[in-house]
């Protein structure tokens, strides 16, 4: 037998070939995700969320007073919505809040990141940290949540999506899919909201 055909039938090295074989072409093809992608979403978020607990109700009695006469044009009953949200309420709609993020980061662990439920959660977090940044120049000041929107929020946000691009599981951008992240965003707030109310007044 020829050298060239002894070559042929010697296995490749482990490690050095293969749809694995280097982390670089795994991630280009497709390899897996890094469950810091997919339940660091969760991780993110509790940690963001923690800045919106520790300070959120407070802000709301110490200012919207006057931002309600220094924006008069705001409909009286987006104040008294806001106003209207206890501290009871605030702390079961997180609750209820942690409970759909962490299915959809769990989606998106179970499915390498595939999952459109993940995808949209992730973007719509993404964009809730940039809704925190639009409310804080709006009021030229705090809000709940905006200290670690530009530091946590949407460099998370960017870095998860740079790893599901690279390895070719990121769902095209289109204008469709950022209104399903807000969408996403939008429908989790309410359900969470309306959960806690009823919860609190059974």
């Amino acid at each position: 037998m020829s050298i060239s055909a002894m070559q042929s039938k010697l296995p490749e090295p482990s490690g050095l070939s293969g749809p694995c074989g280097a982390s670089e072409s795994c991630a280009s093809s497709g390899g897996r995700i890094s469950p810091a992608v997919t339940l660091g979403l969760f991780a993110a978020w509790a940690l963001h969320d923690a800045e919106e607990v520790a300070f959120g109700p407070r802000w709301v009695r110490e200012n919207v007073p006057a931002l309600r006469k220094r924006f008069p044009q705001v409909p009286m009953g987006v104040w008294r919505a806001v106003e209207g949200v206890t501290e009871r309420e605030f702390a079961v709609a997180v609750t209820v809040m942690a409970g759909i993020v962490a299915a959809a980061a769990a989606s998106g662990y179970r499915s390498g990141g595939r999952s459109a439920f993940f995808q949209a959660t992730l973007d719509g977090f993404g964009l809730h940290g940039l809704m925190h940044l639009a409310q804080a120049a709006v009021v030229r000041g705090y809000t709940p949540g905006v200290a670690t929107s530009p530091v946590l929020v949407i460099p998370f946000t960017l870095w998860a999506r740079g790893r599901l691009r690279r390895a070719g599981r990121l769902r095209p951008t289109t204008p469709g899919s950022t209104a399903r992240g807000i969408a996403a965003a939008a429908a989790a707030t309410v359900v969470s909201h309306a959960v806690a109310r009823r919860l609190v007044k059974e």
